[in-house]
């Protein structure tokens, strides 16, 4: 009985989404007549010829001719050069994907329907109206496949095509993305923004005028990873030499001097622990003048509660281990090492202190972004996926970007 009131729900929201997909996919039919009268006139036309369009376009636009105006010929050019050069046509329904990025929009069509082809419309489109255009993808070998693939198309075109993955040179990245087209994956386009603002010298920098990103796998980026942080680190200009005294200082401590928080793994210095701590930084000519709630000292202070901190709450062999005479820290959760992390704030100092083993110098934040407000600096942004209306709520809400659910070439015989 409950399977079959399952399958009966099923089928109505699918047919409820399938009624509200076909009446908003309605206003693109007589975009996709206005390419397709296109077609033949079009497909008459020389290589050179059809490649002159490009330049035809760009002087358009250079004379303030709409790009809405020049849109339906120039899809049409594009399907056009993917047929000559790749022997493959976009369908109608492709056209309609074009048509959906174009608008600032997700394009949520199957696996399987071309989603590669789709970006190339758009991204042409969006190259001839003077934009950098970057087409993310997930990972490094989709980025390399999708540019060479595609790339035949662009540069039949007359347009350039880059490519940035882990391995490219970051001394070749700004010639890189000087190319009209740039494929890449959000993790390296994301840290390229970041050195971007690092920089001094213009002609060094990645991101050098308006740019649209078409996103490939836009839940997964913009939705799964909205909020994993994208940091650059550099060596804190920071004295190695005090945590070694400081941690002298700390033997000295009882009880009566500090309150534990275990469960916050916090520590505060009682006022008779502070006025002891004081009188024991002064004998040791670690304050040269006041106390250590004055503002001079205060990073005095700072480390003597992260001396306790490791001195009373962090425990070798439990929090962390000695591995070539460094500190490692075990994850909590999984009791796995977690090599290569450090805690912050003096913490990871201190600790090595505790331990007698040398001191490396902190590290500091210089740069950090998440990719949710990444994205957002887009003065143009779309996406496409297989799967984008579960997220619909939370696209329109953090990216105001509307998903257009497109259906495939050919019916789908299986049953999802």
């Amino acid at each position: 009985m409950l399977t079959a009131i399952y399958h009966i729900m099923i089928n109505f929201v699918n047919k409820l989404f399938k009624n509200l997909g076909s009446k908003s996919l309605g206003r693109y039919n007589h975009f996709i007549s206005e390419v397709n009268e296109f077609e033949e006139s079009i497909s008459k036309l020389s290589d050179n010829d059809l490649k002159s369009k490009t330049i035809n376009f760009k002087k358009l636009i250079n004379e303030n001719t709409l790009i809405e105006n020049i849109l339906p010929e120039a899809f049409a050019v594009v399907r056009e050069a993917s047929k000559r050069t790749l022997k493959m046509r976009h369908f109608d329904v492709q056209l309609i994907g074009g048509k959906v990025l174009h608008d600032g929009q997700i394009a949520e069509m199957k696996t399987g329907e071309g989603k590669t082809l789709v970006a190339t419309l758009d991204a042409y489109v969006n190259a001839i109206n003077n934009r950098s255009v970057h087409i993310i993808t997930v990972n490094d070998y989709l980025a390399k496949r999708d540019s060479e693939w595609m790339g035949n198309i662009y540069n039949f075109l007359g347009l350039s095509v880059g490519c940035i993955t882990s391995d490219t040179p970051h001394e070749n990245r700004p010639s890189i993305y000087d190319c009209d087209v740039v494929y890449a994956t959000n993790n390296e386009i994301g840290f390229d923004y970041l050195r971007d603002n690092l920089k001094n010298d213009f002609n060094k920098l990645c991101f050098k005028k308006n740019a649209f990103a078409i996103v490939d796998e836009v839940d997964s980026i913009l939705i799964d990873e909205a909020r994993t942080p994208l940091v650059i680190s550099a060596e804190a200009n920071t004295n190695t030499e005090l945590y070694p005294k400081i941690n002298k200082i700390i033997k000295y401590l009882d009880g009566k001097h500090y309150e534990v928080n275990e469960e916050s793994k916090n520590v505060l210095l009682t006022t008779e622990g502070m006025e002891f701590t004081e009188n024991l930084l002064i004998e040791n000519g670690l304050i040269q003048k006041g106390t250590l709630q004055d503002l001079e000292n205060i990073t005095l202070n700072h480390n003597i509660i992260q001396g306790l901190r490791a001195n009373k709450l962090f425990l070798k062999d439990k929090d962390y281990i000695i591995n070539d005479n460094s500190i490692v820290i075990i994850d909590e959760l999984t009791g796995r090492p977690m090599d290569g992390r450090r805690y912050g704030d003096g913490l990871h100092q201190a600790i090595e202190a505790k331990e007698g083993l040398t001191i490396q110098k902190e590290n500091q934040t210089v740069a950090s972004i998440t990719y949710q407000n990444f994205f957002r600096t887009y003065e143009k942004l779309s996406g496409m996926t297989g799967t984008a209306l579960t997220e619909a709520k939370e696209f329109e809400g953090i990216y105001n970007l509307h998903v257009v659910e497109i259906p495939p070439n050919i019916q789908v015989n299986r049953i999802d």
